[in-house]
């Protein structure tokens, strides 16, 4: 071994001779990537605080008063001694799992964004009031109470001691959810909320004076946690840190992609020298480089330590390869897969290779392949689809698209935290991973109604009709493919149309006849209805569930309503004529009404109801039908029947929809027939899924099956209007029972002595003020409730009220409590309560002592009634002490406090609260008892089923077997499923079980971990470089356990990954050890390529917004052997804002397209807007980190609708939605708008044909001219538009007339210089004002730094502009496909709306005349016009596609047009809707990987039928490759086309085809060289003589046969 070593090194020592001098001149060079967030730093103190938070609200003051109570960091030297420092201090409160992902989260920063949501309440709150004698102070703490701020404690001492009265107090802040509401603060006391950083010494003093204040229940005390710019010298040495520079993020990816370089698109200006900012890091040497380990070599030989690095060198720079043999790339994933697997650290591994693939892949190729991993691989890949990824996180599936590291630690932290609870209620590991691992039924969209009844009368029966009978019976017909919305003629009953109306109203008449029609046209429906009186719907209301019954006297001389009296007739006819007479009979009433002249169209009048019962059954009987009418009328036949059918629909909860129907179960509120076939679409794919599945066959009845699975014996819709779970739920109720807060259980196990094994699965807990008839009416509805009897629940009463509570209220109290924990055993003890209820809500609700005598009175009368049912009254009065008064009310304020703090439950409201879901009563009018049954099967069906049977399951170790009661399971029931429901997680779930793990899988981790994770990865793929990092920082720092089944793609016929990437991920590293600095996490890429040309890509979660801020070198075109002697490349990037994005409906309309959206600030509601698209309705805006108020905008929108939520349709102002940004995962908001009472069929968008049109558009574009001129400080943003003083510029400057208004896109330093070019040659033809919009996704900052001295130079005005790619809309992956994307996907919305022309020119374009000309130009009412292509250069014959096959066929005629010029109408462009349908068909054809080659022209080119294009004169393009000499003196522009046939160099060409071009470019650079400060190195000479040879060889490094650079695409 020792000689073979020494052969080697020989070689190595020769091979040195050769390579030494060549290596030495190629150092290796490195890249690295920073990302830092736009708003300044935020103390890593106060994010620690808002973390543990998250943990618990409690949590947070233990850490405070913790941090303040000790000095532990007088002796932090550094940033790293503080992180140790705060991190320890926080897992002293925090559960040890919980607590190892609470320091990764530090590092992360992910609080930082709710600590500058903090800062921005805090300049509101300095804005609010004037300064004092010195507006320039620096302010560290002070205290807002809404009237005021105080600075110095002393002044809010004064203030404590006289507190201001009720109605001062409700002036206060506003709080939100978020908010850090002191623990004893009273609710119903003056707010003061401090604002002021823990470890500075204001702080603490304001704290401890505010902190005595709330425990003597004279404020709400709120803090707000924030470090004021200035104070950072003010607090203690840990209290700063983070604060001083702007937030490094991690959580995103870098990318370095090999880019084809066929056509040469780099700039051939000198090599920027800038600073040079090199990275500490040294190189990881026990990496594989060419199969050495060069770090083991070292170690035997450390004399040759130059040498060899030499060597190492030379290898690293000449092993990367984006070409393979065919016959090596064949099994290159199989290889991948078995290097993975068997290495000692597969993530590791798999990151390694993925990561730095071009590298890699030549040894990988090389790798001898065992066959058995192949056939597994192979062999799963019959079950998923090769490189197919999936994950899921315990059992649920994630997103990855989606999937960013900021969401991966929400989800992490949830499982943690729950684990942590469970664990706490004495579950075993085994069962607490079970239950995570449970995956919870989907909450339905909405809940099926079980309406089968003899109350619901069908109209017809497909199965057994004569008029069905031709039909087909085979149920498979609906799994056979027909065209979108086409009906399916099956004789089976699948879908159930069943009408509930009040035969007595013109909407329920109408949809008879609606009915009836789709009846008579053989629609495939089984059609019913349900017929009900409102008036005997009023009754049951009025009667607490129960129809009043009338004696035999009384009866004859109640007048019987008209609904009664028609569902009577009908029901009579049904019985004695069949039920199609007795629709008849229905459709005859409407149609005597409609008829009646002297009636209004609402009224139906009893002689309408007669004329149509004789009309109806004349034909059918031999006695007059008068008779027979008068005999029904007198008699009441058939009463019963229709008043059951009135108690039906009451307890379905239906009768407040006025006209609705039932789709199979399922509830809609309009009767259009629109509707119901919009539900039979709906309803359609469901019932295809059963068929399909074999769950549903010939013989099984459809409704049974539909609502025997999701049906409930109620709609549940007014009971879970406002619902929400409520996050803090499980922790809470536990407080209720350590605190020994008001919390009775009135459990029916108890009363009705059932043994002590009956666990109750569903705990209902009302919150009730008795004080109001609400309260008192939901009480009593629960007793009744437990009369009735439950299988499966208890019920708990939280009685609540403010302190000033009524003597009445509180002896009612009393006796309820006494009643219920004393006497639960006797049999009658809920009759009595029944009563006890009854009596109060009679005799003492709302009177005064003085009304009622004496408080003696009441309790005699109760304790007879006591007596009576069977209680001893002496124990009651050993319990009615006075004494214990004050002990009662204390605990129901604290109740009221809890409900205050946790639910925003107001004083006088009420909750009900089943196993954690908070329910707020919308109407407790209606509410009965049966509504708590009907809560408690959903309940019990949707969230304890999944459970159950792991909770009955588990084996109690180390438990007393004495706690073990069927009380304390009912406990672990309602803990446990309500900590469940408020997992934010998916439903879907899929059975990785099925896939082989033999030999391609990876196993992780031990099997009693409480995150478990199943992937199925493609190694080689963009997902997989992202999911390699994620995966390793789950395994380092939660306790996973994996399951990682590989699944790479078979017989590759191209290398996969032609990029080198990393993923950003904190250290602890990033704190300095020797002062106080936070460095950041950044990307480090070592010893990249050198001769290869790179493109810089980042990969950042969806919401985020990036642009470069630092980059002297061309990140498009990145070679690295032009660096010199600088080692490092380095990049800064910016999140300049996040992404704020939402979907807006209407009810049962299509999305209001064109409906405009502002976003601002209560005090500056306008500073961002936007417009909805008709594709999802979907709209986005830029925001930063803050509170912030969506509403419509002023004019056309607000007059027609209103936002839905808040504010209901008929009044007139639109409601404020308040939209809290306080993470970096953005937010999706849904919005539902209605219109208003009296505009339903008025249009959004109107036609700006005419005067009015054009009236209206000015009207709509004067609200919004200020699109995107951010207010200061907002989003932290520049201005970036060039606009002050432009008329007095234009004037001085001798431009006149309308603005021309240009839009252009360019990315890397060649297309900049190129821009710099177009801009002068626009403005040097034309005397008219000249308007600029750039997209500023890919401009470089030099660009950015150089066009306001430009424009103050040149005299124009200039506008940035981007929109983020929504997430729904089919991504591309290379940079050039998504420039190309932008220039045509969002031209309706990137705009601001007052915009209404635009003209977009190619960057490389040169113009030779006045482009008002253009500008002015009549396009025929089209929202494009285009150039077609010349075709008079012969040459280029063979390249002209759209001559021949699919393009010839589609076009039809029309000519293909170029995309480098186009001008675009915005009004007709948004009228007409085109955007959505240039992306619509973007997003049909997008996915084919072969389509729209050329992107940005096939695109407009292939929907010109659709969307159609103006051709303009051919003059008004001009480019070399397709136009020919001969046309070039007329050209009015001059494009730099791509020659496919030649690929000369881009530069070459400009300066060979267009004689000005030098001289614009000269200026353009001397220009730029003087606003930078760089000495301009003239390489003209050498570029010239270049010239001498117009047709070049390709560039060496790229091989003849390579793809066409995708720029070339461009304009071919």
């Amino acid at each position: 071994m020792g000689t073979n070593l020494r052969s080697v090194l020989c070689v190595f020592l020769l091979l040195f001779v050769v390579f030494t001098v060549n290596a030495q001149s190629r150092r290796p060079k490195n890249v690295q990537v920073a990302v830092k967030a736009k708003w300044q730093g935020t103390p890593l103190l106060l994010e620690a605080g808002e973390l543990i938070s998250k943990e618990s609200k409690q949590l947070f003051w233990e850490f405070n008063d913790a941090w303040l109570g000790s000095d532990g960091d007088s002796d932090c030297k550094s940033a790293r001694d503080c992180l140790l420092k705060i991190s320890t201090q926080a897992s002293t409160l925090l559960a040890k799992p919980v607590a190892s992902l609470f320091q990764f989260s530090l590092t992360l920063r992910s609080a930082s964004p709710r600590v500058v949501l903090y800062r921005q309440l805090a300049d509101e709150s300095l804005s609010s009031f004037p300064h004092g004698d010195d507006p320039s102070a620096t302010h560290c703490c002070w205290v807002d109470t809404g009237s005021s701020l105080f600075y110095d404690v002393a002044d809010l001492l004064s203030w404590l001691a006289s507190p201001p009265t009720a109605g001062d107090a409700a002036q206060g802040p506003e709080l939100f959810d978020f908010d850090h509401v002191h623990f004893d603060s009273k609710a119903g006391t003056p707010v003061a909320v401090l604002y002021g950083a823990v470890g500075t010494g204001c702080f603490r003093k304001f704290h401890l004076s505010l902190a005595q204040a709330a425990k003597e229940g004279k404020v709400t005390y709120v803090v707000r946690p924030v470090l004021p710019s200035g104070c950072e010298g003010e607090t203690r040495p840990c209290g700063a840190i983070g604060a001083r520079d702007n937030v490094s993020l991690a959580g995103y990816g870098v990318e370095l992609a090999l880019k084809n370089m066929e056509y040469k698109a780099m700039d051939d200006s000198a090599i920027k020298k800038g600073i040079t900012l090199e990275d500490p890091r040294t190189e990881d040497l026990s990496q594989d480089v060419r199969g050495f380990i060069f770090s083991k070599i070292l170690d035997r030989k450390p004399e040759l330590r130059s040498e060899v690095m030499a060597f190492r060198d030379y290898l690293l720079s000449s092993t990367v390869s984006d070409t393979l043999d065919v016959w090596e790339l064949k099994d290159l994933g199989h290889q991948t897969a078995q290097r993975i697997v068997h290495a000692s650290d597969p993530l590791q591994s798999m990151q390694e290779i993925n990561q730095n693939f071009p590298s890699v892949v030549s040894s990988l190729s090389r790798m001898k392949l065992n066959e058995s991993i192949k056939e597994e691989i192979l062999s799963n890949q019959r079950m998923v689809p090769p490189g197919k990824a999936l994950l899921a996180l315990n059992g649920a599936l994630l997103n990855i698209e989606d999937m960013d590291l900021y969401m991966l630690m929400d989800l992490a932290h949830q499982e943690l935290s729950l684990a942590n609870q469970f664990s706490k209620l004495k579950i075993p590991d085994g069962a607490i991973r079970k239950l995570l691992l449970t995956t919870p039924l989907s909450e339905p969209d909405s809940y099926r109604v079980d309406f089968r009844s003899e109350h619901v009368n069908y109209l017809n029966n497909l199965e057994e009709d004569d008029m069905y009978k031709r039909w087909r019976s085979n149920i498979n017909e609906i799994l056979m493919p027909a065209f979108p919305g086409q009906l399916r003629y099956i004789r089976k009953n699948l879908f159930h149309a069943v009408y509930v109306i009040d035969p007595a109203t013109a909407c329920g008449l109408e949809s008879i006849d609606t009915l009836r029609s789709l009846y008579e046209n053989q629609v495939p429906v089984r059609f019913g209805v349900l017929l009900y009186s409102t008036q005997v719907i009023k009754n049951i209301e009025d009667n607490g569930g129960q129809i009043q019954s009338y004696d035999a006297e009384t009866n004859s001389q109640v007048k019987e309503d008209i609904s009664t009296m028609i569902i009577r007739l009908f029901l009579y006819i049904k019985e004695h004529h069949g039920i199609q007479t007795a629709f008849q009979f229905l459709g005859n009433v409407n149609r005597l009404r409609t008829e009646s002249a002297d009636s209004s169209e609402e009224d139906i009048e009893q002689q309408h109801v007669d004329g149509a019962f004789v009309e109806t059954i004349l034909p059918k009987v031999k006695s007059p039908p008068q008779e027979i009418l008068l005999k029904l009328q007198q008699e009441h036949t058939l009463k019963e029947a229709s008043e059951a059918s009135s108690m039906f629909v009451f307890k379905l909860g239906l009768a407040k929809l006025k006209c609705s129907f039932l789709m199979n179960g399922l509830v809609f509120d309009s009767v259009e027939e629109e509707t119901l076939l919009n539900a039979m679409n709906d309803e359609l794919p469901k019932i295809q899924e059963q068929v399909y599945y074999g769950q549903i066959e010939s013989r099984s009845n459809v409704l049974d099956k539909l609502l025997s699975e999701s049906g409930l014996s109620g709609i549940i819709h007014r009971l879970l209007a406002e619902e929400r779970t409520n996050q803090d739920m499980c922790h809470w109720l536990h407080l209720l029972r350590v605190g020994n807060l008001c919390w009775m259980m009135l459990t029916t196990c108890i009363l009705l002595k059932v043994t002590s094994g009956d666990v109750k699965h569903v705990t209902h807990l009302l919150a009730v003020d008795v004080t109001t008839k609400k309260g008192m009416k939901l009480l009593h509805e629960g007793v009744r409730y437990l009369i009735g009897g439950s299988k499966s629940a208890r019920l708990g009463v939280l009685f609540s009220s403010s302190p000033n509570v009524d003597p009445y209220s509180l002896l009612f109290i009393k006796f309820f409590e006494i009643t219920a924990s004393s006497f639960s055993h006797k049999e009658k003890a809920l009759h009595f309560l029944d009563k006890l209820c009854s009596f109060y809500e009679r005799e003492y609700l709302f009177k005064t002592s003085v009304e009622s005598g004496s408080s003696q009175m009441p309790i005699d009368k109760i304790l007879e009634l006591a007596e009576e049912y069977g209680l001893p009254s002496k124990a009651y009065q050993s319990r009615l002490v006075e004494s214990l008064d004050e002990e009662l009310r204390k605990r129901m304020v604290k109740v009221a406090q809890f409900l205050s703090w946790e639910l925003g439950l107001e004083s006088d409201a009420n909750a009900i609260i089943s196993n954690g879901r908070v329910i707020f009563p919308v109407d407790e009018k209606t509410f009965m008892g049966h509504d708590l049954h009907l809560l408690e099967s959903m309940e019990f069906n949707q969230r304890v089923k999944p459970v159950q049977e792991i909770i009955e399951g588990i084996e109690w170790q180390g438990v007393d077997p004495d706690l073990l009661t069927s009380k304390y399971f009912s406990d672990v029931f309602m803990l446990v499923s309500s900590a469940m429901a408020t997992r934010d997680r998916s439903s879907e779930s899929a059975r990785f079980e099925v896939l082989s793990s033999d030999y391609s899988a990876v196993m992780l981790g031990n099997e009693n971990a409480t995150i478990h994770i199943d992937a199925v990865i493609d190694p080689l793929s963009p997902t997989g470089q992202k999911l390699a990092s994620l995966l390793q920082v789950l395994q380092k720092h939660v306790q996973t356990s994996m399951r990682i089944v590989l699944n790479p793609m078979s017989s590759l016929v191209d290398i996969p990954l032609k990029n080198y990437y990393r993923y950003v991920l904190p250290n602890t590293d990033d704190y300095s050890s020797t002062n106080f600095d936070v460095d950041g996490p950044k990307a480090f890429f070592a010893n990249m390529p050198l001769s290869k040309t790179l493109t810089m890509n980042l990969d950042v979660p969806e919401p985020w917004l990036v642009e470069p801020v630092i980059a002297i070198h061309d990140l498009d075109n990145i070679l690295l052997e032009n660096l010199g002697d600088t080692t490092t490349l380095q990049a800064v990037f910016e999140v300049e804002s996040l992404v704020l994005t939402g979907h807006c409906s209407e009810k049962d309309h299509e999305a209001p397209r064109g409906l405009q959206l502002i976003l601002g600030t209560k005090n500056r509601p306008h500073l961002v807007d936007t417009l909805v698209m008709a594709n999802l309705g979907y709209w986005q805006m830029k925001v930063s980190p803050g509170v912030w108020y969506l509403q419509l905008a002023p004019g056309r929108s607000s007059e027609l609708y209103v936002l839905k939520g808040g504010n209901d349709g008929s009044q007139d102002q639109s409601s404020l939605k308040r939209i809290t940004i306080d993470d970096l995962r953005g937010k999706v908001v849904h919005l539902e708008v209605v219109k208003k009472k009296g505009k339903e069929h008025e249009k959004l968008l109107v036609p700006t044909d005419g005067d009015d049109g054009v009236q209206q558009n000015n009207e709509r574009g004067s609200w919004n001219s200020n699109f995107l001129k951010w207010a200061s400080g907002f989003v932290g943003g520049r201005q970036q538009s060039m606009k002050e003083g432009t008329k007095k510029e234009n004037e001085k400057g001798g431009r006149h007339g309308k603005t021309i208004n240009i839009f252009s896109i360019a990315s890397g330093h060649l297309y900049e210089r190129f821009l710099k070019i177009m801009i002068l040659s626009v403005l040097k033809n034309t005397d008219r004002p000249v308007k600029f919009w750039f997209i500023k996704n890919y401009l470089s900052p030099q660009f950015k730094d150089v066009i306001p001295h430009m424009a103050q130079e040149y005299n124009f005005e200039y506008e940035l502009i981007t929109y983020k790619w929504p997430s729904w809309l089919h991504k591309q992956k290379e940079k050039q496909r998504i420039i190309w994307a932008y220039k045509i996907l969002f031209l309706d919305v990137i705009f601001p709306l007052s915009l209404e022309k635009v003209i977009f020119v190619d960057a490389d374009q040169i113009i030779r005349t006045d482009m008002g000309e253009l500008y002015d130009m009549d396009i025929k009412g089209r929202p494009l016009a285009y150039t077609p292509f010349c075709d008079n250069n012969k040459e280029m014959d063979g390249y002209r596609f759209w001559r021949q096959g699919f393009w010839r066929e589609h076009l039809r005629g029309r000519p293909y047009h170029i995309s480098a010029l186009y001008v675009v109408d915005l009004v007709k462009f948004r009228e007409t809707a085109a955007g959505d349908n240039l992306r619509v068909f973007y997003e049909t054809l997008s996915k084919d990987p072969n389509s729209l080659s050329n992107l940005d022209q096939d695109l407009p080119n292939y929907a010109q039928h659709t969307v159609p294009i103006f051709s303009l004169p051919q003059e008004w393009l001009w480019c070399e490759s397709w136009c020919g000499n001969a046309t070039k003196s007329k050209a009015r522009t001059i494009d730099l086309c791509n020659n496919p046939m030649t690929k000369e160099p881009k530069l070459q060409g400009a300066r060979r085809i267009v004689t000005e071009w030098p001289d614009l470019d000269l200026e353009a650079r001397k220009f730029t060289a003087k606003i930078l400060g760089e000495d301009m190195e003239l390489n003209e000479p050498v570029a010239a003589a270049a010239t001498d040879k117009p047709n070049p060889a390709p560039s060496s490094d790229i091989s003849e046969d390579s793809e066409i650079d995708l720029e070339s695409k461009d304009e071919l």
